[in-house]
């Protein structure tokens, strides 16, 4: 079925959460392996026919937040989500306490059990409605966010489209750009305050009734994060600001040089070259059109997998009025379906996203078949492994894409993945505070944040706007509000994907081969495990951030853009 012949049935939960209940009584009262086996992949069927509706519903809304039927749709399953939350708890409990544990785990592995084990440590019937809550909020931080309409230069833009603009050529746009999107901020901020204090209240209040003393360990339960802890990250939190940060500031030192500026002004870091940003050739159709003839070349495997995409309309990439701002790719559990959600605005962004969101489709188009939900998908820490390295390992087809701002474009993308790091990690930093100080006011939030800024990246102009000197430029990051602790990920994954690249460099097949293999293993094993398998070093070893950060320096430094 085509994406957009795939309707919305709004399930029943009453009637879904007896029969559920009847397949775990069935589960229980099995006499053989055989029969447990069998009952338990009629779970994995039943949970497959909810998340495909929860799916769907959550697709279709950020296809359009001002839809109040879309929105109507989202809001039934926020509410009924925990319900099933519930039921998957029942399911992992009298999973770990199967009579044939040792016979299913030798047909399944044991990672499904390290997983159930963990999970049930995060969760209570008792924290039901809060959950409920907790879902309502973060739909409402995304309608905020989608509902943006800035009228700038003549035209109504939303977020995503204000954004081109702060790479344009005239520095005097670029100001007004920067003003006009921080203004949309500051004209919701209030709002965005209260849904953030309520969020965090919340989060505070179901840990404690958990037996924990604040949100990070729920938060990071919630993260599957079986194989490493916030001890862990702390530590490589410090390896970045040692190693990276002053990669960092030495390539906005060079952006201010290369543009002739007294004062890189933050409305400036977007803007790279003298001579203009590297921008995508051609229409979204013509882009699209060429990311067919790259994964056609790159790999059987990529071929068919973006001609899958294609058949069934499983990119959307357009950016509209009322659309969410965000991108991601998701699975339509009981079609198969990879999804790729997006706004192009063309930049060199459209690229990126498409390149980066692809990484992850291709991953779920790997693992779609297998009938554990849990083993399809990894942790994210390793999910943006998969996005990341695909942006680097499509580097050959680039001119394709970028025509003579091709150098421009290798530049750009890889100085812009080295800034994120230091930023990512302060994004991290600041959450890990926040949630260990629940009682903090609004303006506190904001005074750790512009703490964390001069930390990690204390080069950074921090003026020009009340939302940056309030600290509360961190609201346009949506994983703030909806996957706590999400962001410092895509720096450990951005530390991977960085040695597939260098890998590549040197043996491109063996590179790619490691990277497929990664995707193939899908959530089968934990993440230790998985960059064992696919050769990659851990970026828990201080030695492997120093190694990647030494490559990126001789790699930028060799870099020629005097002619930019």
């Amino acid at each position: 079925m085509k994406f957009g012949e795939i309707t919305f049935e709004k399930p029943d939960i009453k009637a879904y959460e007896i029969e559920f209940n009847k397949l775990i009584n069935k589960f229980d009262d099995a006499n053989s392996f055989d029969q447990q086996n069998e009952v338990l992949k009629e779970i994995y069927v039943k949970r497959d026919d909810f998340d495909t509706m929860s799916q769907l519903a959550f697709f279709q809304y950020t296809g359009n937040t001002q839809d109040k039927k879309l929105k109507d749709q989202s809001d039934f399953m926020d509410s009924i989500l925990p319900v099933n939350q519930n039921l998957t708890s029942k399911y992992y409990k009298s999973l770990v306490n199967s009579k044939f544990k040792g016979q299913l785990t030798n047909k399944w592995g044991r990672r499904i059990f390290d997983l159930a084990n963990y999970k049930l440590k995060g969760f209570d019937p008792s924290i039901m409605k809060s959950l409920a809550e907790e879902n309502s909020l973060s739909s409402e931080f995304i309608r905020i966010k989608g509902s943006a309409s800035i009228d700038f230069e003549g035209k109504m833009e939303n977020l995503a489209g204000i954004m081109k603009y702060l790479s344009s050529k005239d520095r005097t746009i670029r100001e007004k750009a920067f003003k006009a999107r921080w203004d949309f901020f500051q004209e919701n901020q209030e709002e965005l305050d209260d849904i953030f204090d309520r969020l965090v209240k919340l989060r505070h209040g179901m840990s404690t009734k958990l037996g924990f003393e604040n949100f990070v360990k729920l938060g990071y339960i919630r993260m599957d994060r079986v194989d490493f802890d916030e001890h862990m990250v702390s530590d490589f939190r410090d390896s970045i600001r040692k190693y990276i940060s002053p990669i960092a500031k030495q390539i906005r030192s060079k952006q201010q040089k290369r543009l002739g500026l007294d004062q890189l002004e933050r409305y400036d870091l977007g803007y790279f070259f003298k001579t203009g940003n590297p921008t995508p050739k051609g229409s979204p159709q013509e882009i699209l059109d060429y990311a067919g003839i790259m994964y056609e070349e790159l790999s059987n495997e990529t071929d068919e997998f973006f001609k899958y995409l294609v058949k069934y309309d499983l990119i959307d990439v357009i950016n509209r009025p009322g659309k969410a701002i965000m991108g991601y790719c998701w699975f339509l559990s009981n079609y198969q379906h990879p999804y790729i959600f997006a706004n192009f605005n063309g930049t060199k962004h459209d690229v990126d996203v498409l390149t980066h969101e692809a990484g992850h489709a291709f991953q779920y188009f790997c693992c779609r078949e297998n009938e554990i939900i849990e083993y399809r998908s990894p942790g994210s820490e390793t999910a943006e492994i998969h996005s990341m390295a695909m942006e680097f390992l499509t580097y050959p087809w680039m001119d394709g894409f970028f025509k003579e701002d091709t150098q421009k474009y290798f530049y750009n993308h890889m100085s812009s993945a080295v800034s994120f790091l230091p930023g990512g990690c302060k994004g991290d930093h600041f959450q890990q505070i926040i949630y260990e100080n629940p009682g903090f006011t609004p303006d506190e939030r904001g005074d750790v944040w512009n703490e964390m800024c001069k930390l990690y990246e204390p080069d950074i102009n921090r003026t020009r706007h009340p939302v940056l000197d309030k600290g509360r430029d961190w609201h346009r990051v949506g994983h703030f509000f909806e996957s706590p602790f999400y962001f410092v990920d895509y720096v450990m994954a951005q530390i991977c994907a960085l040695q597939f690249l260098e890998k590549s460099k040197h043996d491109r097949k063996s590179a790619w081969n490691d990277y497929v293999k990664l995707c193939k293993l899908g959530g089968s094993i934990g993440y230790l495990d998985l960059l064992k398998a696919s050769n990659l070093k851990s970026p828990f070893e201080e030695s492997t951030v120093a190694s990647v950060s030494a490559t990126i320096k001789e790699r930028l430094d060799n870099f020629d853009d005097s002619g930019f």
